[in-house]
């Protein structure tokens, strides 16, 4: 990444051309997996690094997968740096957890697949090229400007509060699955609640409002999440003969799953429709604590 070092500059704020390059090969790697994990989900076995069951696991982990892509074609379109920036430290525990993962269950995976060369390759690699990619472009982050719209005080801790609660649950599921187990609403092994939990924890992203209240820094987490929640949903209805209709945990999740889908949806409409009437206003000065109360 020193390719960009020769014309790093304070306040620049712009994703850097060798960042824009790490997305650009992450994103087939996640497009595939999801093809593979959501659309055939009972084919693991013979398309993927190991056999998944059930079928639930594998298309919750797709749909993380999708995200991400959607997340990494965004790094590749944006020009601003804080618009993306929250999600690489996220990513890069993300990526971490599984790499861990793969060492810990070593025997599980099928290792005369090709899928699975390639899972230990990315989890392997992953963590030091998006965290690396991370710390270079946080040279020319710039400073929030006075006058950008910010979240509000309800808005901001709820999403650190979500935050850091998926923070705390998938770290519990990483280091104590068998404290998870026969409370989850599926069944798990403990590899795959190992999984689980690194999803769980891409929702750490939150964490950051409480260091960036920008509107323009949280948008892109929104949407990643109004992509992952609604495709996890559908992959409920798809299985749901193998969730456990009479645990508590099995309707708390879809319950909370819900409610944080149509919180997020209703705060991307009312900032984004107040953005848009600023921007049209052009009032550059106006009160930069604009956000949700």
């Amino acid at each position: 990444m020193s390719d960009d070092a020769s014309v790093l500059s304070s306040g620049e704020n712009r994703v850097l051309i060798s960042t824009r390059l790490l997305a650009l090969v992450i994103i087939p790697f996640l497009l595939g997996a999801f093809i593979i994990l959501y659309m055939f989900p009972g084919e693991t076995a013979r398309l993927f690094a190991w056999p998944i069951k059930p079928t639930m696991t594998s298309m919750v982990l797709a749909s993380a997968y999708l995200g991400g892509a959607y997340f990494f074609v965004r790094v590749l379109v944006e020009r601003r740096w804080n618009v993306v920036k929250i999600g690489f430290v996220s990513v890069t525990v993300f990526a971490s957890l599984l790499g861990l993962a793969t060492i810990m269950h070593w025997d599980v995976f099928n290792h005369r697949h090709i899928t699975f060369w390639i899972w230990a390759a990315l989890y392997f690699m992953t963590p030091f090229l998006v965290f690396g990619a991370y710390l270079t472009n946080q040279r020319v982050a710039g400073s929030p400007a006075p006058n950008e719209l910010r979240l509000g005080s309800l808005a901001r801790w709820l999403i650190g509060l979500i935050g850091l609660l998926a923070l705390i649950q998938g770290l519990i599921m990483f280091v104590a699955p068998q404290l998870v187990l026969p409370l989850w609403p599926w069944s798990l092994t403990p590899l795959t609640c190992r999984i689980i939990g690194a999803i769980f924890c891409l929702g750490s992203a939150g964490l950051a409002v409480f260091a960036d209240p920008r509107w323009s820094s949280v948008t892109v987490l929104l949407e990643v999440e109004m992509i992952m929640i609604p495709l996890m949903l559908i992959a409920a209805v798809r299985a749901v003969r193998e969730l456990r209709p009479h645990g508590a945990l099995t309707w708390l999740l879809g319950g909370g799953f819900i409610a944080i889908l149509v919180a997020s949806v209703y705060l991307w409409v009312v900032m984004t429709a107040r953005e848009r009437t600023r921007s049209a206003l052009r009032q550059p000065a106006q009160e930069p604590s604009a956000g949700l109360s």
